[in-house]
């Protein structure tokens, strides 16, 4: 790390904690050379995800649109804002730990599928009505008959 101060290139640690919940490292260092003090931040490195739509553009990942969907899915549900963000957070460390730069709406689709099903079969059809794309009611009673034989 060089010296801000003299630009010298060596550096050493005199003192290092967690901030932002663990998410980042402060670093105090001194200079070798100048003895002045100087504070780094450590923190992992963030590789922006690009969602590949289904006409086939790319755009960056956005939490705040997969977030506004399941709102729209559970509104008027007894779904607490702290699961919808915990089913946001579940997707997107999935997302991270799959370690791909570009993912298909529909695998992100399918993913909030699974996790509302298990919350909220109301919502879960909503989504699906939606992310699915019913287009006249016979799509929508198939979807409700595999809902009810998995019960």
């Amino acid at each position: 790390m060089r010296c801000p101060y003299c630009d010298y290139q060596e550096s050493k640690v005199v003192d290092s904690r967690p901030t932002d919940e663990g998410q980042v490292i402060r670093r105090r260092r001194e200079c070798m050379n100048c003895q002045k003090r100087f504070t780094t931040y450590e923190k992992i490195e963030d590789i922006p995800i690009m969602v590949i739509k289904k006409d086939g553009t790319r755009e960056t990942y956005i939490r705040n649109k997969l977030m506004n969907g399941i709102i729209r899915a559970c509104q008027k549900r007894p779904v607490s804002i702290s699961q919808m963000e915990e089913i946001v957070d579940s997707i997107e460390k999935s997302l991270a730990n799959d370690m791909e730069k570009e993912i298909k709406t529909d695998k992100i689709g399918e993913m909030v599928l699974n996790k509302l099903k298990d919350i909220d079969e109301v919502a879960y059809v909503r989504f699906a009505s939606v992310y699915r794309e019913f287009n006249d009611l016979e799509t929508f009673m198939e979807e409700l008959q595999k809902l009810l034989e998995e019960k």
